[in-house]
């Protein structure tokens, strides 16, 4: 093993050895390394903007190590930089270049503790990742209502930390809305629990809201209850050709009208997406056999109650939708393979688009019905503004949420490019969408990646109040410092 070298630590002392010795001797060979061969892995974001050091990573196999972790920490003066699946897009979890931060994995606390059946609810820890937890509750004929396309690395405690969305927001939310109980270890070491969740509870503050989408600047979640859902007897996706944008919004509103809650998703993307995913995968296939301008990915859903007509509904439901021309082609899937056929056109637009080049990624909202309007205002004012450069929107059209990336021309340094003029198309996409009373984040978190752009457009008063309670809770400021705040 080849230790690193010792860091410096926010208290003052000159040495780490001390911190470190006591650490390892706390958690273990299993829970503490120095090794750079086994931590480096780790000290890139996902996307790969970020590249921090740490003087250790910490991996507890239990919430009590933890603790005791984050109590040595604290009486050291060493920041702790919490890590789940490092699947995130903002750069949150990832320490910066000091080499005083501690990595914190999650990764060995992936127990299940329970599932129940009967509440319709699980209890998991903090490292469960989310396909594990999907294929755990499905095998008692039960599901967790949120997927997203990076559910084989994402877990369930970096889901919570950055308030996770995904394709079924919809209907049922995002993590906000899922979880039912917490449990966490604050800057003190202190453990936080509401495990056992209560339909009715007035005491106060809802504390465990606090700490979901706080970005491990509050606390460290260790656990978590969540709610489940009876399976999915069937469902059909829909792939269907439409001609704008604007279009889409009157056949998302047209899906609701006739599906009601078995409305489950509704994505969009334009067909400069879909010819780039086409390039990625050369197996796929247009589920169509023209082009269009847009395409509307819709899923719609029965349990066993309704099973018997979804089929037909659907039918019916396109069938008035071509009726009223609010779109042009559709394709309905007849097995679940091809359903699933369907989604991974939709689940291959980000790494297509990294094989197309560089480009900035803005993960942006604006209320719902404003969504069309502004990506059809605002797109053709970006690429006039930078020429060469191509808008492109996809995602989540039923929640006002979607994935705003321009993508560089062709230029013989992608970096230097999303250096310069990327940042300067950033400033000035946040500040479109703050004009149109949208936010610079919907369901990725701000992280590092924007947390200055936050500082500049946010809304003071609640800037105020986000650094008030920050301080409250983690007066050293050790919990994941130079995040969100």
């Amino acid at each position: 093993m080849k230790p690193v070298a010792g860091c410096a630590i926010a208290s003052g002392m000159t040495t780490s050895a001390a911190f470190l010795d006591e650490a390892a001797a706390r958690l273990g060979p299993r829970g503490l390394t120095r090794d750079p061969d086994l931590i480096a892995p780790w000290l890139t974001d996902w996307r790969g903007r970020f590249t921090g050091r740490a003087c250790a990573m910490a991996s507890p196999g239990s919430t009590g190590e933890l603790a005791e972790l984050v109590r040595l920490c604290a009486a050291h003066g060493v920041p702790i930089v919490p890590q789940g699946g490092n699947s995130g897009m903002s750069g949150g979890a990832t320490p910066d270049e000091s080499g005083d931060a501690v990595l914190l994995s999650l990764r060995r606390m992936n127990a299940i503790r329970e599932i129940d059946g009967e509440a319709r609810r699980v209890t998991c820890e903090a490292g469960v990742v989310l396909q594990t937890l999907h294929e755990a509750v499905e095998a008692r004929d039960l599901r967790f209502p949120l997927t997203l396309g990076g559910k084989g690395s994402a877990t369930v405690g970096g889901l919570i930390s950055t308030n996770a969305g995904g394709s079924q927001v919809l209907r049922h939310g995002s993590m906000r809305a899922l979880v039912l109980g917490l449990e966490a270890v604050l800057a003190d070491g202190q453990v936080f629990s509401t495990l056992t969740p209560l339909k009715k509870d007035n005491r106060g503050f809802d504390l465990k809201q606090l700490l979901i989408g706080s970005e491990g600047t509050l606390g460290i979640v260790t656990a978590a209850t969540l709610k489940l859902l009876p399976a999915v007897a069937e469902r059909v996706v829909i792939w269907a050709g439409i001609p704008s944008l604007g279009a889409a919004r009157a056949l998302l509103l047209h899906c609701e009208d006739m599906a009601g809650d078995a409305l489950e998703g509704f994505e969009v993307m334009p067909r400069a997406s879909l010819e780039a995913v086409l390039h990625h995968l050369p197996a796929a296939r247009s589920p169509l056999a023209g082009s269009h301008a847009w395409y509307a990915l819709i899923e719609v859903v029965a349990d066993r109650s309704t099973v018997a007509t979804l089929r037909e509904r659907c039918e019916a439901m396109m069938a008035e939708a071509f009726e009223k021309g609010l779109l042009e082609d559709a394709a309905m899937s007849a097995s679940e393979a091809q359903a699933e056929a369907f989604w991974l056109l939709r689940e291959s637009v980000a790494p297509a688009e990294r094989e197309r080049g560089p480009a900035v990624q803005h993960d942006i909202s604006v209320p719902v019905e404003k969504m069309p309007e502004f990506v059809e205002a605002t797109a053709p004012m970006i690429e006039a503004e930078w020429p060469g450069t191509e808008a492109v929107a996809f995602g989540h059209l039923g929640d006002g949420n979607v994935h705003y990336h321009i993508i560089a021309p062709d230029v013989a340094d992608g970096l230097a490019w999303q250096q310069n003029e990327g940042k300067a198309i950033s400033r000035r996409v946040h500040d479109l969408v703050t004009q149109w009373g949208g936010s610079i984040s919907a369901e990725h978190g701000i992280g590092q990646l924007k947390r200055e752009e936050l500082a500049r457009l946010g809304d003071p008063v609640a800037l105020s109040m986000l650094r008030a309670v920050k301080h409250a809770l983690d007066p050293q400021g050790l919990l994941n410092p130079g995040k969100l705040v």
